[in-house]
């Protein structure tokens, strides 16, 4: 994992307890659910993107990856896959001992309840999936 962010960024990367100059600093554990592993990064140059750094791991790692999207919704993310797409996705979230599981992936749609629960999805940069119950806008 740690490569990939160096690789993606290239910068070195650092765990929290061995920092170094310069580095990123990463945070690594594991949780269950069907994204079991979460990572935090600290001072990450301000210049890329999160989305485009995830996007670049993903491809990295051949491995799905959410990050949080833009709206106040608690379910919804950003998934970058490994062919460098990204798009608004939600998740159901179980809180544990070890953190957040996040299981149970499924488009924004808009038409989700998950978006009837929280606010912004139709207000993101990352625009909900057209369905053909609900076409994409002109």
């Amino acid at each position: 994992m740690r490569a990939a962010v160096s690789g993606a960024l290239r910068r070195p990367v650092a765990t929290l307890d061995a920092p170094a100059d310069g580095a990123v600093l990463c945070d690594v554990w594991h949780v269950g659910g069907d994204f079991p592993t979460l990572i935090e990064c600290f001072l990450a140059p301000g210049d890329l993107a999160e989305s485009t750094i995830a996007s670049a791991v993903s491809v990295r790692l051949g491995a799905d990856l959410l990050l949080p999207d833009d709206t106040l919704n608690p379910t919804r993310y950003v998934l970058a896959e490994p062919d460098g797409t990204l798009r608004a996705v939600h998740v159901e979230e179980v809180e544990t001992d070890d953190g957040t599981e996040r299981s149970h992936l499924r488009p924004c749609t808009g038409d989700d309840p998950a978006c009837a629960r929280g606010p912004g999805c139709g207000r993101s940069r990352w625009k909900p999936a057209p369905t053909p119950e609900r076409p994409a806008a002109a």
